[in-house]
């Protein structure tokens, strides 16, 4: 009996299918389980998506390698790794490093303006504002 690959897909309207059965491969056994169950965001992943996830693997995670072996840019391999992430939920969000806030900054930049204090005090400011 020939075993095809888990379908993520109804093939009449394409809605995602959920799993609702399994059975057990001993020949002598054959245990059915009934339910819904929930496969894991892998198993979901359309086939591109599924085997850059393989080679990404096998090279250990190494980008510069995934160019290599596919024969692509590195701008594209990062792009199809992003779409990657973006399919499993794992969207990086970049946060921006703490640092001075553009009011402070122009508070400094003002007092300067102003008079109230030296160049040399304003940058001396400003750079202990970025060392926080």
């Amino acid at each position: 009996m020939r075993i095809y690959p888990v379908p993520t897909q109804c093939p009449a309207c394409q809605s995602p299918l959920r799993v609702s059965g399994l059975i057990c491969s001993n020949p002598q056994c054959r245990a059915e389980v009934r339910g819904e169950f929930q496969p894991n965001e892998f198993a979901q992943l359309p086939g591109e998506h599924l085997e850059f996830l393989r080679l990404f693997v096998k090279v250990r995670g190494n980008l510069k390698e995934v160019e290599r072996i596919l024969g692509l840019s590195y701008p594209t391999v990062r792009a199809r790794f992003e779409n990657l992430l973006k399919t499993l939920g794992y969207e990086y969000e970049e946060v921006p490093p703490p640092g001075p806030s553009p009011e402070e900054k122009q508070e400094i930049l003002g007092m300067l303006e102003k008079g109230e204090i030296s160049a040399t005090e304003a940058a001396e400011r400003l750079r202990a504002l970025r060392k926080r």
